[in-house]
Formats: C-alpha cells, sequence, structure tokens
C-alpha cells in the first residue's frame, strides 16, 4: 500500500503521544504525595526514570520487539527496525496516514507508563539501582512481548489462535497491555521484595494531599490522549472514546466517594483521586467500543470494587504500598471483563477489532465475553510469572532491599542524598536546616 500523509491524524496522534508522557510525571506527584515525606524524592524518581530507560530501549529495539515482523505469534523480530529504521509503507498506520515514527513514538509512551505504575506497589524500600535494572529486563521480556501479542500481530490478533477459538478480543488502549500488565508485576514484585518495615503496624499515610489531587487530575488530562488516541484517527470512534473517559471516570470518582462514605463515614480527597484513577483504568481497554451506557456501568463497578479490593492487602498480607493491585490489577480485569457485556462494534465502527463481536447484552452471545476473560487470565499468569522470576533473580543478585536502618530513616536521604522539604531559616549569625520527614 502507497503511503499518503494524512496530516489531520497526524496532528491528532502528535498531540496525543505528548499527552499521554504527560501521564508519567503525573503519575509521578500522584505516587510522590501518597508516600510519606521521607520517601518523595524516591517515588518520584522511579517515574521519571522510566521515561529515560524505556524511552532509549524503545528506540534500540522495544518497538521491533513489538511491532516487528511476528515470530511464533510469541514477539516481533528485534531486527526489523532497530534504531527505529522505520518504512512508512510497512507500518501499521499507512491505512490512516500516519508516519511510522510517530506511531512507535506513541507506543513509546505506554510502555514508559506501564514501567512507572509498578513502582507504587514498592514504594519506600527498594534500591534505585536495582529498579534501573528492572526496567530494562521487565520492558524487554514482559511488555514489549503482550503488547505484540495484543497489538503488533501475535497470538491475540487477527490471525492468532484465540481469534480463531472464539472471537477477536479486544483491548482499545491498554486493559491487558498496560493494566493488568502492572498489576499483576506489581503483586509479583510485592510478594517477592516483602513488607515495609512497620506495615501494619505503624501509620503510612499520605504525606501531601494536594500532590495526590494535582497527579490525578494530570493523569485525567493526559488520558485522553491515551484513549482518544488509541484510534490513530481524528474521527468519530476517537470522540466516543473522549466522551466515554470523561463519563466512566467521573461515574467511578463518585462510586468510590459513596462507597467510602458508607464504609468510613468520610468521602476523601484520596478516594476522589483514587477513584479517578480507577475509572481510567478500567474503561481504557473499552474506550472506543462501548456506548455511554457501558461506560457509565464501567465506571460505576469499577468505582466500588476497587474502592473495596484496595483493603485486600491488609486481609492476605501482601504489602502493595500504593494500591497498584487494588486499583490497576482490579480496575484493568473489570473493564476488560465487561467489554463482554458491552461491545458494540457493530455501532461505533473502529478500524481496530474487525473480527470481534458485539457484547451478550447487545446481543452477540457469550463468545465475546469468554474471549476477553482468556485474554485477562492469560496476560495476568503471563506477567506475574514472568516478573516473579525477574524478581527472584534480581533479589538473588543485586539485592532489592535498602537497609533497614535507611529505610527508617528515609530512602530520600539515603539513596539520593537529598531530602524534599527543607527550609533555611537566618538565625543570629547561623543559617538553621529543618528537615521535615
Amino acid at each position: 500500500m502507497e503511503f499518503e500523509l494524512d496530516s489531520g491524524n497526524t496532528a491528532w496522534l502528535l498531540a496525543s503521544a505528548s499527552l499521554v508522557l504527560l501521564m508519567t510525571p503525573g503519575l509521578a506527584f500522584f505516587y510522590g504525595g501518597m508516600v510519606r515525606g521521607k520517601s518523595v524524592l524516591n517515588m518520584m524518581m522511579m517515574s521519571f526514570s522510566a521515561i529515560g530507560v524505556v524511552g532509549l530501549i524503545w528506540v534500540l529495539y522495544g518497538y521491533s520487539l513489538a511491532f516487528g515482523s511476528d515470530v511464533a505469534g510469541l514477539f516481533g523480530n528485534p531486527a526489523d527496525y532497530f534504531g527505529l529504521t522505520l518504512d512508512n509503507a510497512a507500518s501499521p498506520t499507512t491505512g490512516v496516514g500516519i508516519p511510522a515514527l510517530v506511531f512507535a513514538g506513541f507506543q513509546a509512551t505506554f510502555a514508559i507508563i506501564t514501567v512507572a505504575l509498578i513502582s507504587g506497589a514498592i514504594a519506600d524500600r527498594v534500591k534505585f539501582g536495582t529498579w534501573i535494572v528492572f526496567t530494562i529486563i521487565w520492558v524487554t521480556v514482559v511488555y514489549a512481548p503482550l503488547a505484540h501479542w495484543v497489538w503488533g500481530g501475535g497470538m491475540f490478533g487477527a490471525d492468532g489462535w484465540l481469534a480463531s477459538a472464539l472471537s477477536l478480543p479486544i483491548d482499545f488502549a491498554g486493559g491487558t497491555v498496560v493494566h493488568i500488565n502492572a498489576g499483576a508485576a506489581g503483586l509479583a514484585l510485592a510478594l517477592v521484595i516483602g513488607k515495609r518495615k512497620g506495615f501494619g503496624r505503624e501509620p503510612m499515610r499520605p504525606h501531601n494531599l494536594p500532590f495526590v489531587m494535582l497527579g490525578a487530575a494530570l493523569l485525567w488530562f493526559g488520558w485522553f490522549g491515551f484513549n482518544a488516541g488509541s484510534e490513530l484517527a481524528a474521527d468519530g470512534t476517537a470522540g466516543r472514546a473522549w466522551v466515554n473517559t470523561l463519563v466512566a471516570t467521573g461515574v467511578a470518582m463518585l462510586a468510590w466517594l459513596a462507597t467510602e462514605k458508607f464504609r468510613d463515614g468520610h468521602a476523601t480527597s484520596l478516594g476522589a483521586a483514587s477513584g479517578v484513577v480507577a475509572g481510567l483504568v478500567a474503561i481504557t481497554p473499552a474506550a472506543g467500543t462501548v456506548d455511554t451506557y457501558g461506560a457509565i456501568v464501567i465506571g460505576l463497578v469499577s468505582g466500588i470494587l476497587c474502592a473495596l479490593a484496595v483493603g485486600l492487602k491488609y486481609r492476605f498480607g501482601f504489602d502493595d504500598s500504593l494500591d497498584v493491585v487494588g486499583v490497576h490489577l482490579v480496575g484493568g480485569l473489570v473493564g476488560t471483563v465487561l467489554i463482554g457485556f458491552f461491545a458494540t462494534n457493530g455501532r461505533y465502527d473502529s478500524f481496530y477489532f474487525e473480527g470481534s463481536q458485539d457484547g451478550l447484552f447487545y446481543g452477540g452471545g457469550v463468545t465475546q465475553l469468554l474471549s476477553q476473560i482468556v485474554a485477562a487470565v492469560i496476560a495476568l499468569a503471563f506477567s506475574f510469572v514472568l516478573t516473579a522470576i525477574i524478581g527472584l533473580v534480581l533479589k538473588a543478585t543485586l539485592g532489592w532491599r535498602i537497609p533497614e536502618e535507611n529505610e527508617v530513616a528515609g530512602i530520600d536521604l539515603a539513596v539520593h542524598g537529598e531530602t524534599a522539604y527543607e527550609t533555611i531559616t537566618q538565625g543570629t549569625g547561623s543559617v538553621i536546616r529543618e528537615v521535615r520527614a
């Protein structure tokens, strides 16, 4: 197919990629506000470092692993586009007139945010160097192959075995690739690394709720590029994805607040921010393939279930510091599975997912629902098992935990040699430095 540039679609995807990249600094504020004051810089650095590490890997071989020519349905050929030597005519976006390099950049931002999401499960206690090495390995052996399965022509694609056996599984913008993947990885690392000192005995409250609210706002803003940009065209389906991202997220926030009020007697700002993220997560795989009613139900269910799920870590005794499991794994599962009930592919045409079926409530039977469940379970198991193996190898070699005394005193000072909150007060001939931790 001869490539013909569509400047409108290209401009929209460039803008969307910029919005998605903004989500990672937004996540840094969201996570940074949720930890204690002595850990905020380290938490934010884990997100910022993902931009540098994953960005480099993606342009070298990560994009090719995800979108190169298929190798047994498992991964792309890493030599195809090494260093992003791309041919527009061979790009997945040729039909919508977007240069291959623009699409590669857009996909890089998804890989970056997925890695950054995992960091919330292991806050306050890990070596920064080990985190960097984990990032390199994980994006190579877990993220890129799973992205290939779903979006790059692998085994979950139109020619894969799942589409042949049931129906083409729908993941519009990353329910399996991003959120189930990150949530399962976060759970695996939380189990491998162990609990923070004092977990379950000492209060570990968010130190800066305005940071949390700011981070949630930036995430919501960027998420319009995440979801609406995933249509890869400035068309009606992108508009549908944009509206669904607004509606589902707002409903999820209200549902989380109502759950809090009923359970605890208070509707909190932390709950509002968390509900926003839960709704964003859940609508991601469904954004362009459900109608308004489906979006409302997805928001409602995710807001309630995620609000309840964040307490599971206390019941089962694992230290998922910032609720990556409760929000991203549970929210990703909710959105992915509910597509099987609410998909309306016959009504809202996208060049994606030809070969999928309408959901159970829209006359499509159970086939699409079964396909969604199978894809979700396989993605969860794949990510959990491989991440656990990577985590155990790094634990036995580099080691994950910082010394206990450094964890107690504050990881920011021990690892980065600085603290977040310092005020200098001029005294009589002296300077007094006060560090709040």
